[in-house]
């Protein structure tokens, strides 16, 4: 009591049926009326609201735009995280892997370097020429790639803006393109 004793109080009337639901509900959020009834006040105050406010949060509206959340948070959950957390799982994979392989390289002599390979001028000469014809036919059958992918280009009129180009290439014409294009690349990267 020395405690309250320092405080002023000060009498409310309220019906009996709201008491006994303030009263309950007060022990389980504080110790004292008092708390409860200021932790209430400072609650509507903090966050700007009116007790006659209504928040929507029983409306069909708002449970609707709950669920279209959840519904959005999983999607992202199931497109993008998991599939991140996949890649960055083989990623660690292969990273430990390679440090196991450094560590068996490792125990290896270093300084074995092999059995060096002579070259004599006239073999380094001639791997250069060859290397350069080489490269000299495969730039030549890109020209004639492009030759036929100009040939197939169409210049179109727009009705409401600029004209454009259109590629006059059906679809399995056009993959087809692309896997000897890529092809050719692939072989020009492993000889070099």
């Amino acid at each position: 009591m020395k405690k309250f004793s320092t405080y002023g109080f000060s009498g409310i009337n309220v019906k009996k049926d709201i008491a006994e639901r303030f009263r309950a509900f007060s022990k389980s959020v504080s110790k004292s009326h008092s708390e409860t009834l200021e932790a209430m006040l400072n609650f509507f105050k903090w966050n700007n609201l009116n007790p006659n406010d209504n928040l929507g949060v029983k409306a069909d509206d708002t449970k609707k735009r709950i669920n279209a959340l959840i519904a959005i948070v999983r999607n992202i959950e199931k497109q993008q995280t998991l599939p991140t957390k996949a890649m960055l799982d083989t990623l660690f994979q292969e990273i430990t892997q390679s440090e196991e392989q450094e560590e068996i390289e490792m125990t290896k002599d270093p300084f074995d370097f092999g059995t060096p390979e002579t070259i004599t001028r006239d073999t380094e000469l001639e791997h250069y020429r060859n290397r350069f014809e080489e490269i000299q036919q495969e730039l030549s059958g890109y020209k004639n790639q492009m030759d036929v992918l100009w040939r197939q280009l169409i210049y179109t009129k727009g009705t409401f803006g600029k004209g454009y180009h259109k590629l006059n290439m059906d679809k399995d014409e056009l993959e087809h393109f692309k896997k000897v294009l890529n092809n050719v690349h692939h072989h020009n990267r492993t000889k070099s």
